[in-house]
């Protein structure tokens, strides 16, 4: 038995210097040998280099494609599969995979804030994690999980919330999972877990684009149509539980009757609201309007989710049905 680690470049990949700043230079076998504790493992890594690009350069086809990859380990007997990636894209594709991820086994995505040029890198510490976390038995069952700074978070419930603190990766509506302890996966709590989507058509999803605004104070409501045009899907980022100002509701009312319009909170965490408010703009008046409300799920999160089910040719109805479930 063995776990594959699947090494996609970004900051915990990165070494030496460029003309401007630290560059991806780390092989998976240069990776894997500067983290103490790995070889002694009851189960090896097996290491496959994919592609070291930034994350922001990632494209669902990339991760759909690394999904099948890792599903294929698993077939092949890995009892678990890690990625490492840049963070600055880990909740989407993190949270992507777990849409359509099928197996029991564990599917682990990590990485790290301070690169190995640096004093106290995290990258080793956070891959170490990752690994055992893959191997536990414990975590089977759980779908796509996120493991750093020795937290195991859900991918559909964790946040990257800070641009530069080793503690970026944090699950703002239920805590982690668990933690890595002395060596030892603790789980704390096991949620219940959403049947993978159906297999997404790669070519349909290239061409599938939707938009996300986030609403301002004292915001142009002109911006609405140029940000939809074009588009099969939005989601919008309303205030608080799911607010707007009062001239947006009939233009998203308008855009609801073309596509699809989901409706969350640009807050960062709680849900949107279904019937509290009801004033021109709120959630009860957007949801009269057509609006699907997106429930917890961020904006991020979200619009991947709208994303993949008008690839994969969902109706309205399927629409509201999936973000009931995942929201």
């Amino acid at each position: 038995m063995s776990v594959a680690l699947f090494t996609l470049g970004g900051t915990i990949a990165m070494a030496g210097a460029g003309p401007g700043g630290v560059v991806a230079r780390l092989t998976g076998a240069q990776l894997t040998a500067a983290v103490p504790g790995l070889a002694d493992l009851a189960e090896p890594l097996e290491v496959r280099d994919v592609e070291a690009v930034p994350s922001a350069a990632l494209t669902y086809r990339q991760i759909l494609d690394l999904v099948d990859a890792a599903g294929a380990a698993v077939a092949a007997g890995a009892t678990g599969v890690v990625v490492s990636q840049g963070t600055d894209t880990l909740e989407e594709t993190a949270f992507l995979a777990d849409l359509v991820w099928p197996h029991a086994a564990p599917l682990v995505f990590t990485g790290a804030m301070r690169n190995p040029t640096l004093a106290g890198p995290d990258g080793p510490a956070n891959l170490l994690a990752a690994a055992r976390v893959a191997a536990a038995p414990a975590a089977r069952d759980l779908g796509v999980l996120v493991v750093f700074n020795d937290e195991v978070h859900a991918a559909r419930f964790v946040r990257k919330t800070h641009s530069t603190s080793t503690a970026t990766f944090a699950s703002p509506n239920t805590g982690p999972l668990g933690h890595v302890i002395e060596g030892e996966v603790r789980l704390l709590t096991r949620p219940a877990r959403h049947a993978p989507l159906p297999p997404v058509d790669r070519d349909r999803l290239a061409t599938t684009r939707v938009a996300l605004h986030t609403v301002t104070l004292d915001d142009d409501v002109a911006l609405l149509d140029a940000v939809a045009r074009g588009r099969q899907g939005l989601v919008v980022a309303g205030f608080g539980v799911g607010h707007v100002p009062p001239d947006f509701a009939p233009a998203l009312g308008a855009l609801a009757e073309r596509i699809p319009v989901v409706l969350t909170s640009r807050t960062g965490a709680g849900a949107v609201l279904r019937h509290t408010y009801g004033a021109v703009g709120s959630e009860t008046d957007l949801q009269r309007r057509g609006l699907l409300n997106g429930g917890l799920l961020d904006p991020y999160k979200a619009r991947v989710l709208l994303r993949v089910l008008l690839a994969a040719g969902a109706g309205r109805a399927e629409i509201a049905d999936a973000f009931a479930r995942h929201g």
